[in-house]
């Protein structure tokens, strides 16, 4: 919706309409809709799982289950912000979000995902610390220093988020206000504004420099000392059972930031809804749901205790790294 703001035949925007699979047939949303209700509720009923097992199987309370479901949790927040919307919107022909809709929810967006960008992280650091540093693991990965970490990755988040806020709605908003995309992206929404662009856009762009590429670095620098640990190992059996471990990571690494980096860190001129559309779909609802089984279920002892959570008794147990 327009607004007129003055007698100069401006107008600002007031809500805007997220144009997403509009164009697509009935049949075609219906069979979306169905196909990604199905994906968020098996996204929430496994992070869900590891959450609970987790927090509540004394077996796993270990810095990286610590992680583990505090990356569940985020995970669930990150799809439960943009998906419920589109799943409403495949099936009603209202497609407006308010104003302050879609500022809200820009905002966990940037919260949460600057938020596991950070933890994952932290995550690699843990387990540079258990395979180069095994006899002093427990004393630098205290419970203590766990919790910091989480809690540093939050904050971070939400000052981060702020800032992005701030830099995606400086500028008013008195142009077109169909949005290419099922949720309120920043580049997207950033176009739609007047006066200057390019330079909010140049600022997130700086920003994804500082919040992707540096916790790259140390994924980067904490996956080269494993690799250097693993090749040093006699043992070909533990090489193998370390190696496999940390490819669940990076793989879950690679996607994410994959994805990220895309979105936030490509010139405006690349973007588009054939573009924006798979790589929204990959980081919002892919991901998410594919942690759990990439970190997770591979894990023997995330198998046990899974079992145990769902009454089928103990699985037999091995020794994770």
């Amino acid at each position: 919706m327009l607004q007129t703001a003055d007698p100069r035949n401006s107008s600002t925007v007031t809500e805007f309409i997220l144009v997403g699979f509009e164009q697509s047939s009935p049949s075609t949303r219906a069979l979306l809709f169905t196909l990604f209700l199905a994906l968020y509720s098996l996204a929430m009923a496994m992070n869900g799982l590891i959450l609970f097992i987790t927090w509540t199987d004394p077996r796993l309370h270990s810095p990286m289950y610590f992680f583990l479901g505090h990356l569940s949790f985020l995970d669930i927040c990150f799809i439960t912000t943009t998906i419920p919307q589109m799943l409403v919107h495949l099936v009603t022909k209202n497609h407006t979000v308010s104003f302050a809709s879609c500022m809200t929810q820009m905002y966990l967006v940037f919260l949460v995902g600057v938020a596991e960008c950070i933890l994952l992280a932290f995550m690699a650091y843990d387990r540079y610390v258990a395979i180069c540093h095994p006899l002093n693991y427990a004393q630098i990965m205290s419970q203590k220093v766990c919790v910091r970490l989480v809690c540093s990755s939050w904050v971070f988040g939400m000052v981060n988020g702020i800032f992005l806020e701030y830099m995606s709605f400086r500028n008013p908003f008195c142009k077109d206000n169909h949005i290419e995309n099922f949720f309120c992206e920043a580049p997207i929404v950033i176009a739609l504004s007047c006066g200057d662009p390019e330079f909010s856009m140049k600022l997130i762009f700086v920003d994804a420099i500082v919040v992707l590429l540096s916790p790259m670095v140390l994924i980067v620098t904490s996956y080269a000392h494993i690799l250097a640990s693993i090749l040093r190992r006699a043992s070909s059996s533990g090489r193998g059972k370390t190696f496999s471990t940390c490819a669940s990571h990076l793989t879950v690494v690679i996607f994410f930031y994959t994805s990220a980096m895309f979105s936030y860190m490509n010139p405006r001129s690349t973007h588009g809804p054939d573009k924006d559309k798979p790589f929204s779909l990959l980081y919002t609802i892919i991901m998410p749901m594919c942690n759990p089984v990439i970190y997770s279920f591979r894990n023997k002892e995330m198998k046990g205790a899974m079992g145990r959570a769902l009454g089928r008794g103990g699985l037999p147990q091995a020794e994770s790294v």
